[in-house]
């Protein structure tokens, strides 16, 4: 394996982390907006009111991108394995 081989490995790899972890964080970061949004504008202050919805949401969205989460693994997974086999 080269270092060409290698880097581009090492760039599908960062583009496979961005690909399944941007739909949680880019949902806790809308749900977080709104959240201190709301609390700005009634000066409720409650910590509370923070963790909940951002759990929930988070929650919610695993499971709807879930699949694609998993389709994405699973085929950056085949990808190294198969470079893996044609490299050794």
């Amino acid at each position: 394996m080269t270092d060409a081989d290698l880097m581009e490995l090492a760039r599908e790899a960062m583009v496979v982390m961005l690909k399944v972890a941007a739909p949680p964080l880019l949902a806790g970061l809308a749900i977080g907006l709104v959240i201190s949004l709301f609390q700005a504008l009634t000066q409720i202050q409650e910590m509370t009111l923070t963790f909940v919805p951002k759990v929930l949401t988070v929650f919610l969205v695993l499971l709807m991108f879930l699949p694609f989460m998993l389709h994405t693994l699973i085929d950056f997974t085949h990808l190294v394995m198969d470079r893996a086999i044609a490299g050794g």
